[in-house]
């Protein structure tokens, strides 16, 4: 049986009063290392300063440069994610250094959008892709462009770092566990007054003759020689109504204009490699594959903590990340790569956090492959996000406490409770939460759940394991979909003119530094 939608998750448990988890014993804490004494920290300190006395920075011209973008991956999904990761090992997580964690220069960014306080994806792509910030909504359009209005967007177009690397004869690459023409992607290569214009049938009629879509775009792409390396999902928007999926053949394209762009693509590039599935990525060889256009679903492709549980057909992020690599280093003048963790924002999105840190687990293991794969004398790698989520860390738990867990507090000597921290109202809590969103699950009305008895509604979770994949983290505001936030983003910088990531920058800085560190 096929899965169900994430997103439907929470309401199809609302209608069958049906709960998303199993229930079992609260995970235990470990409290205070034993290790980390006086010496420890005082060792550990002088190491760092040491560390940081001894660097140079490398004003080298970059040859390649690869941007990270995990989607939502904010502070708080960031700090969650190294916990989640070293727990997964055995660890007590906290002191876990994920991969770009160790990256010598960090930055925040301001995420706002120009017509909007808390951004979306569209807009903050936008600005990191083309050094300007624009509305929220649009693709690579200036701020002067409107949404949804296609009269005079052209007019507003602007050249995004993919397109000027690839008019000067660089490699290109897009990699994405989202559709490829989802707004993070889009940002590189297309420029539309709205980021649901992924295919034709999408357009309003009477704009249609005036404005091509994102899929259209990608596939009649002229800068340079075309975009190299394209992976991720969202095969849909280049298939016609009339084509059946060749994995989910009852799905059907969603084109109108009788246009199938996956053969126009293959007529394009004659000496180019298409595949759709795990068997043929893993058939194709680098040195003759020539360009290569992966879609690897119908949308967007699986979330990472249901990949061997649903025998996903489709590679995960480090894989694509590392053959593109290999594949775009075949140009000798370079090449500028963009890799997105895009389904960490979806998870966020449902309200649920195993599924985002999982997600971010994979995204810093993409990572990691770039670091082992490229020369960082030559190679500029930047991880940021597009923007956060109302996500939140709290409720004070003892070391090593299961990230996921309920909170089990220290007792008056500062050593591990026996039994999770009660809040008010008898209840115990879990670490992570959300401001809004889905809630707990969706298991009864939102009348139900806002007020019992005058009191906040919330589940007795003492027999609950929150830390099972299917949890719906507990919210404040009940939404059907959790909210983006507004807060800064991180951004972590290697390589050459990586020193020029600092202090507190708009995000369209970003491109700056990118242009300027490959001599563009």
């Amino acid at each position: 049986m096929k899965k169900k939608s994430l997103f439907l998750l929470p309401l199809l448990a609302a209608m069958s009063g049906a709960t998303l988890w199993a229930a079992s014993p609260a995970g235990s804490a470990t409290g205070q290392p034993p290790g980390e004494t006086t010496a420890y920290w005082r060792q550990q300190g002088q190491q760092v300063l040491q560390a940081a006395l001894e660097r140079q920075p490398n004003t080298r011209k970059a040859k390649n440069v690869i941007l990270f973008v995990g989607d939502g991956n904010g502070v708080a999904t960031v700090t969650a994610t190294r916990i989640f990761d070293g727990q997964s090992r055995g660890e007590a997580g906290e002191e876990n250094i994920l991969s770009y964690e160790h990256f010598p220069h960090v930055a925040l960014a301001k995420t706002y959008n120009t017509n909007q306080q808390t951004a979306d994806s569209a807009g903050t792509m936008t600005a990191m892709m083309t050094g300007v910030k624009t509305r929220a909504g649009v693709i690579s359009l200036g701020p002067e462009a409107s949404l949804g209005v296609c009269a005079g967007s052209q007019e507003a177009m602007l050249p995004t770092l993919l397109e000027q690397a690839a008019d000067r004869g660089l490699g290109t690459g897009i990699v994405t566990t989202t559709r490829i023409t989802h707004a993070t992607p889009a940002a590189t290569y297309a420029h539309s007054p709205h980021r649901d214009w992924e295919d034709d049938s999408q357009i309003p009629a009477e704009m249609r003759s005036d404005c091509t879509d994102i899929a259209r775009q990608l596939v009649e792409f002229s800068a340079g020689d075309g975009i190299d390396v394209v992976m991720g999902g969202g095969r849909q928007h280049f298939r016609t109504r009339s084509q059946a999926d060749p994995e989910y053949p009852a799905k059907k394209g969603k084109r109108t204009d009788g246009r199938d762009l996956i053969a126009q693509w293959q007529a394009q590039n004659p000496t180019g490699t298409y595949v759709w599935n795990q068997q043929q990525f893993d058939a194709i060889q680098v040195p003759g594959a020539g360009k290569i256009l992966a879609l690897f679903e119908p949308s967007h492709m699986h979330f990472e903590a249901d990949r061997e549980e649903l025998n996903a057909n489709e590679p995960p992020l480090a894989a694509m990340t590392g053959l593109a690599i290999d594949s775009l280093a075949r140009n000798e003048k370079g090449y500028f790569l963009m890799v997105e963790g895009g389904r960490i924002d979806h998870a966020h999105h449902a309200g649920n956090a195993y599924r985002a840190l999982s997600d971010g687990q994979a995204f810093a293991n993409a990572v990691q492959v770039a670091l082992d794969k490229v020369d960082l004398e030559d190679t500029l790698i930047i991880v940021t996000a597009d923007h956060s989520h109302v996500f939140t860390l709290a409720g004070y738990p003892t070391r090593g406490n299961p990230i996921l867990g309920k909170v089990v507090g220290n007792d008056q000597h500062g050593h591990p409770m026996a039994e999770p921290y009660l809040a008010q109202d008898g209840h115990p809590y879990t670490t992570v939460g959300y401001a809004n969103g889905p809630g707990h699950a969706v298991h009864d009305t939102i009348e139900d759940r806002v007020v019992k008895g005058g009191k906040p509604g919330r589940a007795e979770l003492g027999e609950i394991d929150t830390t099972s994949q299917d949890f719906y983290q507990e919210s404040l505001v009940p939404m059907y979909s959790e909210t983006h936030a507004g807060e800064d983003v991180t951004i972590y910088a290697t390589g050459p003119w990586a020193h020029l990531i600092h202090g507190v920058q708009e995000q369209s800085y970003i491109y700056h530094v990118m242009r300027h560190a490959m001599g563009l």
